[in-house]
């Protein structure tokens, strides 16, 4: 439990403060008007259950003095999202939403349906509920402006062939790769399909109307008709969006359902009156807080990595009203709303975003109570077969892959909680063998991986590498050799960490020392949790093996072939992927990446 520090240690002045653990990781980031006043809440007798245990399993506490409570917000977002801290609340998606984005830092943009972390230089629009919606509106709106929507490749491809692709036979893209648009038009496409999205449609339909009857009194009869197809396009994605108020306004609304253990969040997104975006996110509730600090907490969470609306309306106006106004007025750059909708159009909309929030937490109660309630259960039932101190929170499982002692490699995966957390997962290529021997490649995967943890804990905290955190239980795919060469390894470094080995025939668990290895029932939540982390462990193994043997064998076919070099043979690896999609391609189309002599030379290699 981390020691109370002397109270003249402690700034009376704004800030953010941490609490770790004893490994130096950071479990909470919190922010205060005066950091000496918080801290002294943390010590006192009466705390709250989640508030004691996370004390409790801190090791120490300090703290970063900022100018004022502005900056400490600031600084504690960038901290959490940093950290990711246990005990901090955050939000998390069921899914990576889709975007439609505009690659304008391209020469010629790009229209696309994005996911995951944002870029630079990609101008996005929503998020939308469901990517068929989202692709549907695009394919009407390429129609209006015929931006391309081709991958790079493609791009790249039809440029050099000289050759436009179907899209711009069919009206959809104006085929900058041919130079059948000049890029004056080509921005006007851009900035008009950009515009629309962010709810400008008035001017853009005007505009389409207005060509359409100069057109027409012209005598240009087949030029009308193509602006009229566009008009009914551009309407009916238009359409697709929902009218939300009478006035052309823009704000987002939040709304939320919650219990002691975790809340869903609600985003609606409105631009100029019209629906243009909802996102169902779900929180942790890992902190003790009021619903008045929860949607301070959730503000910081939704606006700190971008600018909020003019308008954000909310269920329950946070604590402290006035310093959220002044954070969000800096976040966005000018005057920002922030207010409780009591009539009207805003007041139905919040209603019917909080019934919304309710329908999402009623379905995710259900999953929850069944993922959670068996995931405790398999980790108790572990602990109890194999007989831990305590509950193995992080599993750690490692496996080695290899075909005659080629390409030997070793995988590591982590299980937190009874869940695989996939961006604690590494690969090791086997650096000392010549020839075939898991149980030496074993070692040295170990002997890597818990050095490293070592030298990572002798480090300062915020200089500590991938491997600074250990595992509470130690899980070899295989049986006594395997798990001895794990447990010398662990031995010689000074560790006393628990590990078990896992044999694949008959399911039986094998204990350092040697003895009759366990059968656990067939049955027990202890068994299926140890054959997921295996099983998973072994996928990842044998997937890096098979990229790490395709690329050997196709670096060796193409390093035969005269006039293939290293920029080449990336090119052709980037274009195909594999020896096998490289083996299926014609001639023509090998020569759409080499020279024609090189692609008839590297048809011959690879057909013998």
């Amino acid at each position: 439990m981390v020691t109370r520090p002397p109270a003249g240690s402690i700034p009376d002045k704004p800030g953010v403060y941490l609490f770790r653990d004893p490994h130096g990781a950071v479990l909470y980031v919190g922010k205060a008007k005066s950091i000496r006043k918080r801290l002294a809440n943390y010590f006192s007798r009466d705390l709250a259950l989640k508030t004691r245990a996370m004390v409790e399993a801190a090791d120490s506490v300090d703290w970063i003095v900022t100018e004022n409570e502005v900056a400490a917000l600031m600084l504690e977002f960038s901290l959490a999202q940093e950290h990711q801290p246990r005990f901090n609340i955050r939000l998390r998606d069921d899914k990576s939403f889709p975007y439609l984005a505009i690659t304008r830092k391209d020469e010629w943009p790009r229209a696309s349906v994005m996911r995951g972390k944002r870029r630079k230089g990609v101008q996005y629009f929503g998020p939308y509920a469901n990517a068929y919606a989202i692709r549907d509106t695009l394919d009407l709106l390429i129609r209006t402006f015929p931006v391309r929507t081709c991958t790079n490749s493609k791009y790249n491809n039809h440029a050099a062939l000289g050759r436009a692709c179907l899209l711009y036979d069919i009206g959809r893209c104006s085929a900058p790769c041919v130079g059948a648009v000049d890029s004056d038009t080509y921005q006007g496409y851009v900035d008009g399909l950009a515009a629309f999205l962010d709810g400008d449609s008035n001017d853009v339909l005007s505009d389409l109307r207005a060509q359409m009857h100069t057109s027409a009194e012209e005598q240009e009869y087949e030029r009308a008709a193509r602006y009229r197809d566009q008009l009914h396009a551009a309407e009916r994605a238009l359409a697709r969006q929902e009218l939300i108020t009478q006035s052309a306004e823009s704000f987002d609304l939040v709304a939320f359902e919650e219990d002691e253990l975790e809340v869903v969040v609600v985003v609606m997104n409105v631009k100029r009156g019209r629906l243009v975006g909802t996102k169902t996110t779900i929180v942790d509730r890992v902190e003790d807080v009021t619903t008045e600090q929860l949607v301070a907490v959730m503000l910081g969470q939704l606006y700190g990595a971008e600018a909020p609306p003019k308008q954000v309306l909310v269920q329950v106006l946070p604590e402290d009203v006035a310093l959220w106004n002044e954070w969000l007025d800096v976040r966005r750059g000018a005057r920002v709303s922030l207010r409780v909708p009591q009539r009207g159009p805003k007041r139905r909309l919040m209603e019917t975003a909080r019934a919304n929030a309710r329908e999402a937490f009623a379905r995710h109660r259900l999953k929850r109570l069944t993922d959670h309630n068996a995931r405790a259960r398999a980790l108790r039932s572990l602990q109890e077969h194999l007989d831990l101190d305590e509950p193995p929170l992080r599993i750690e499982c490692y496996d080695i892959s290899t075909i005659q002692g080629r390409d030997t490699v070793g995988s590591m995966v982590v299980f937190e909680d009874g869940l695989a957390k996939k961006s604690d997962y590494r690969r090791f290529k086997v650096r000392t063998l010549d020839g075939q021997d898991d149980f030496a490649a074993m070692e040295e995967v170990l002997r890597r991986r818990f050095t490293a943890y070592l030298a990572d804990r002798e480090r300062p905290v915020g200089e500590r590498g991938k491997f600074a955190y250990p595992p509470s239980l130690v899980v070899i795919d295989g049986g006594a050799g395997q798990l001895g060469r794990a447990v010398k390894v662990l031995d010689e470094l000074g560790l006393s960490i628990p590990a078990v080995g896992l044999a694949k025939r008959l399911e039986e668990v094998y204990f350092p020392g040697g003895g009759t290895p366990l059968v656990i029932p067939r049955g027990e939540e202890a068994l299926y949790l140890l054959q997921r982390v295996r099983d998973e462990a072994h996928r990842f193994a044998v997937t890096y093996h098979r990229r790490l043997r395709g690329k050997r064998m196709v670096d060796s076919v193409l390093d035969d072939v005269p006039g293939i070099g290293a920029t080449r043979k990336k090119s052709l690896l980037r274009a195909f992927g594999s020896l096998k999609r490289l083996r299926e391609a014609d001639i023509e189309q090998l020569a759409e990446h080499v020279p024609a002599n090189v692609a008839q030379d590297l048809y011959q290699a690879l057909h013998g």
